[in-house]
């Protein structure tokens, strides 16, 4: 007896989802996974759908599963900060958690629709299944904006105490204090914190700072208004130079950015001030970036798992969109220590 042929004669219907599961001995979820590349299915079963499907001259309609679905299968991605000269987007953060965000929703068969703030009210982003937003701005001012579209939201960022949404984000308090801790080692007192406090995860690296030295130190804030090398500079040198019309000697012998763009332009400042570092005053940076080791000197930093955090903004997205339980948390930090 010859063998059953499955191709389809021209002329005939084109096959269904459903055709192809009878066929295969799956599910129609089965099918539809596999023709997904979900890693949900086996690679044998994908394989074996996919040739049906080639046999049968199945063409896989997006639109229409789509809406059966009533799902658009995209997240959209918003990125707060602004793009400037001296802090460009294709710096580590925000890339490295972008990489590890595509990675794990691109697994799970959805696109990924990269955006700002100012677009929400375009197609893609209001047809998006949710929101991943990475950062939370001044005052949790993107937070608010992003929750009036009603969609399901998580947010790299620093927990609030009040907030209603997932977070996840690194533990900014233990690595301030992980700074604070080193200072204290040296033998520095008269520190100095560089960073922009109306921003959650700032605020909660000055805190942890602060705790960390127990006050065994004194602190002075400095409140630059960007993250870029250009307002490291600024800043210090503008207090270098009242320091310097008000009392001789330098104002400070330890000073903790809360970026690694910010302690580079501040070290540029101390050393124009022809202020040793690390013998005169010792620095530390966040983020650690690859230009925090080949930097010179190569800086000590506070590193963050960005990549890590990218895939847990997807896993806790994904959760959300599939009704699952999902909460806030938090990844480690470690100090980096070099040169400075």
């Amino acid at each position: 007896m010859a063998p059953a042929q499955h191709n389809k004669a021209k002329g005939d219907t084109a096959p269904t989802m459903e055709d192809l599961a009878k066929l295969a001995g799956v599910s129609t979820i089965t099918v539809s996974r596999a023709l997904r590349d979900s890693p949900l299915v086996t690679e044998k079963t994908r394989e074996k759908i996919r040739q049906l499907a080639a046999e049968q001259g199945y063409r896989f309609n997006i639109s229409a599963r789509n809406l059966r679905m009533r799902r658009s299968y995209s997240v959209a991605v918003v990125v707060e900060m602004t793009p400037v000269k001296g802090r460009p987007m294709s710096d580590p953060y925000p890339l490295e958690l972008l990489g590890g965000i595509t990675q794990e929703l691109t697994t799970a068969g959805y696109s990924v629709v990269l955006t700002s703030k100012q677009l929400l009210d375009t197609a893609p982003v209001q047809g998006a299944d949710g929101l991943i937003l990475l950062g939370q701005g001044t005052h949790g001012e993107a937070v608010r904006t992003l929750q009036q579209t009603n969609l399901p939201l998580v947010v790299w960022g620093a927990p609030e105490r009040d907030g209603d949404y997932i977070v996840v984000g690194s533990d900014n308090r233990k690595g301030g204090a992980s700074a604070a801790e080193r200072f204290l080692e040296q033998g520095r007192r008269k520190l100095i914190f560089l960073g922009d406090v109306d921003h959650a995860e700032v605020q909660e690296r000055c805190a942890g700072f602060i705790d960390g030295l127990s006050g065994r130190a004194t602190v002075h804030i400095l409140r630059p208004k960007a993250f870029t090398f250009e307002a490291g500079f600024d800043c210090v040198s503008t207090l270098l130079n009242k320091q310097g019309h008000s009392r001789p000697g330098h104002p400070c012998d330890g000073l903790f950015a809360a970026s690694d763009l910010l302690a580079m332009g501040a070290i540029r400042a101390l050393t124009e001030a022809s202020l040793r570092v690390p013998d005169d005053i010792s620095v530390i940076g966040y983020d650690d970036t690859p230009g925090a080791a080949s930097f010179v000197p190569p800086l000590t930093s506070v590193h963050q798992y960005l990549r890590d955090g990218g895939v847990l903004l997807a896993r806790k997205m994904l959760d959300l969109i599939e009704n699952r339980p999902a909460r806030s948390e938090m990844l480690p930090t470690t100090l980096i220590v070099r040169q400075t």
